[in-house]
């Protein structure tokens, strides 16, 4: 894995932005198949999103020929409601670039039959010959998606009841009101994200320091479904400086060679 460390949380989004824009130009289509991106939501990316929104306006990169998978989705919000994450991301990103409409894929939470809706997201997924990039936020708790502590890292998409810590920190965007947060969530699993070409976390303030840590620093363990991650060849985590807060001064001093050689 790789640790870069950002001054602080402007900084980490222009980087990951720019990242993310140099893999899509180098990408060389095989049959016109598309550059696959997997996206998360909450607060964690806006500021990635608006990065990359800039830099599509100014011509640096285009979305023409990328199709995304979102990670996940409340069950019961319909994608008009202004808290389902169809909504946060048409609003944030979709609405503001150039990408073609058929080329956006975002679990359905009202779906008929949920579980139906995630074993064909997984055919979509394979069909479209796999998430090329995978970007993620991290939970306080170390959740990746909706994978909360306790997930299975064997994991496909499938609905997941969430803990009341993660009802807990979302219903900020829920009036601070818990109970409007809904209970059941659909996202993709561990081993759906472990099967990406590469995996970009995003993690930034200090709230997500115990996370970052178990993380980089801990075993792999359910506990913490983002340690999976340590197993996957391609795994890059980009912090702000307060995210590192509770990482060993070994460890901080590792990551500052190994960032001196990938700049020579």
């Amino acid at each position: 894995m790789k640790l870069i460390i950002q001054e602080n949380y402007d900084d980490m989004s222009v980087y990951v932005a720019n990242y993310i824009a140099e893999k899509i130009n180098s990408y060389k289509p095989l049959n016109r198949r598309p550059f696959t991106l997997g996206l998360p939501t909450g607060s964690s990316p806006i500021g990635t999103y608006a990065a990359l929104v800039k830099l599509n306006r100014t011509g640096k990169v285009s979305f023409a020929n990328v199709k995304t998978f979102n990670m996940d989705e409340y069950v019961g919000l319909a994608p008009e409601h202004p808290e389902s994450y169809h909504y946060f991301m048409h609003k944030n990103f979709f609405d503001h670039i150039d990408i073609q409409k058929e080329n956006i894929n975002i679990l359905d939470g009202v779906a008929q039959n949920l579980d139906t809706e995630c074993d064909n997201y997984e055919e979509k997924i394979k069909s479209a010959g796999g998430i090329d990039l995978f970007l993620a936020g991290i939970g306080h708790n170390g959740h990746i998606a909706f994978n909360e502590p306790l997930s299975s890292l064997n994991s496909c998409t499938r609905v997941k009841t969430l803990t009341e810590d993660t009802r807990e920190a979302n219903s900020r965007f829920f009036d601070n009101d818990i109970q409007k947060v809904p209970l059941l969530a659909l996202t993709v699993g561990i081993k759906t994200i472990m099967a990406a070409g590469e995996v970009v976390v995003i993690a930034s303030g200090k709230l997500k320091a115990p996370a970052v840590r178990l993380t980089i620093e801990g075993g792999v363990s359910p506990m913490c479904p983002a340690s999976k991650l340590h197993e996957h060849r391609h795994f890059t985590m980009v912090c702000d400086k307060a995210a590192t807060n509770e990482l060993s001064q070994k460890t901080m001093d590792y990551c500052k060679i190994i960032s001196h050689d990938n700049q020579r």
